[in-house]
């Protein structure tokens, strides 16, 4: 299957079932990704970018972070 199937399969789903995938996928593709510094770097601004868009305080939310002292992993 290629990346564009994927996308699309993915695109495909109900809002419920795309937070489910989410939330199910994204730690484990994130630890392989973070192996890799120059993907951090590509992957910052699309997170920066979607806090923005939702109206997130990015002071806010790291504070929240802060609170949560990293204690959340999966």
């Amino acid at each position: 299957m290629t990346t564009e199937e994927l996308k699309s399969a993915v695109l495909a789903l109900s809002a419920e079932e795309k937070k489910a995938f989410i939330l199910e996928t994204l730690p484990d593709l994130a630890r392989e990704g973070m192996q890799d510094p120059a993907f951090l770097m590509q992957l910052f601004p699309v997170f920066t970018g979607l806090l923005k868009e939702s109206g997130v305080d990015i002071q806010q939310l790291l504070q929240f972070a802060a609170m949560m002292g990293g204690n959340n992993r999966a």
